[in-house]
């Protein structure tokens, strides 16, 4: 039987209901994370739970475990359902008071739940890449929170589906912000070139491992907004997320981008990435 972890304790899912009066349910008054899984092992959980706190902080949302107290929770929930590769999607939300929209006069213990997910790597479309939709950001101006408010992604996302494409790309006017789930990256010179880390955007973890990876590799890395016209005229196009990893964008609204193929240096990015994967794991065992 699967198991999941609500406010702490291991249970099985069978049986887990949320209280009608949650308000992560009724309002979206919450935060969450995604955190990718490779052979039963976690990648950068504490680049993750480091930014769980951070969004929990921006909305005065308390988190009454320690970082490692919920690091040996997600262990053990690993180890429990026998994951290999995966997720693990993990949120807190204000706990179940009253409706009302401003926060309970008494505080409540906030609601805690994870669960796992089988998820392979996606190295199909890594080598082959992928099309992009674009679509106008229509998303509140605090992006930079984790939140569980994601109407408007998946609104995007949605968009993109139906235009058979893999990820929406937004734009607000003619500033390239993100993806509907991802982080959006232009390659122009040899240059990456990324939408600064404010609050128009989440600072995905992968994003922070790419510039990383740039900065070790000699690759140059600029943080700066671009536009519509620079992302079609781009000489690559790549998105990254927990789950996509570094996606070759190949096609935008049928508008080839460079030669139709995924380019070279974001092939190198692919390599250096998961060559990164590998290393964190021998050191973990």
């Amino acid at each position: 039987m699967e198991k999941i972890i609500v406010n702490g304790e291991m249970l099985e899912r069978n049986g887990f209901y949320v209280d009608i009066e949650d308000r992560g349910y009724q309002f979206g008054d919450g935060i969450y994370e995604v955190i990718r899984v490779y052979e039963g092992r976690m990648y950068t959980q504490e680049e993750h739970l480091n930014r769980l706190y951070e969004s929990a902080g921006k909305i005065g949302l308390n988190i009454s475990y320690t970082k490692e107290e919920l690091t040996d929770h997600l262990e053990k929930l690993i180890q429990s359902n026998q994951l290999d590769t995966g997720i693990i999607y993990m949120q807190f939300t204000r706990g179940a008071s009253p409706r009302q929209h401003a926060f309970p006069v008494e505080p409540v213990p906030a609601s805690y739940v994870a669960y796992t997910k089988v998820m392979a790597r996606p190295e199909v479309f890594m080598k082959e890449g992928v099309k992009g939709h674009l679509v106008e950001d229509i998303r509140w101006l605090r992006c930079d929170i984790k939140s569980l408010n994601l109407l408007g992604n998946i609104m995007a996302k949605q968009s993109a589906s139906e235009a058979g494409c893999f990820e929406a790309i937004q734009h607000r006017g003619e500033t390239v912000t993100e993806g509907s789930s991802s982080n959006v990256f232009i390659v122009k010179e040899g240059a990456v070139i990324t939408h600064p880390a404010t609050n128009l955007i989440l600072n995905g973890i992968t994003r922070q491992e790419i510039q990383k990876l740039c900065s070790e590799s000699g690759i140059v890395f600029e943080e700066r907004e671009f536009t519509v016209t620079n992302l079609m005229a781009a000489d690559e196009v790549f998105i990254a997320s927990t789950t996509s990893e570094v996606m070759p964008i190949v096609e935008i609204d049928n508008t080839v981008i460079g030669d139709g193929k995924p380019g070279q240096v974001t092939k190198q990015l692919q390599t250096l990435f998961w060559n990164r994967v590998v290393e964190r794991a021998k050191l973990a065992i």
